[in-house]
């Protein structure tokens, strides 16, 4: 899915702070504040995760998993082993 750091650098990449991300998935600051403080794998209600997504995707973020290669061209970050 997602993890907390994945989402730390997606926000920082597209130059946007809490509030604004919370605006742009439909949830708020307090949801945002606790995905990006969990520990690994972001858990909770799946409807709050899948708008995070769709709002990181339609904003230009592409989640790349664990060992998966990037399906698109673009610059992006990846943490090393």
């Amino acid at each position: 899915m997602i993890s907390a750091p994945q989402l730390r650098a997606a926000r920082a990449l597209l130059g946007v702070d809490q509030r604004k991300l919370a605006e742009l998935s439909g949830l708020s600051v307090p949801t945002i504040q606790r995905m990006e403080a969990s520990d690994g794998v972001i858990r909770g209600n799946v409807d709050s995760l899948m708008k995070l997504i769709n709002a990181l995707n339609h904003a230009g973020i592409e989640l790349i998993g664990e060992g998966a290669v990037s399906q698109q061209g673009g610059r992006g970050v990846r943490l090393k082993e």
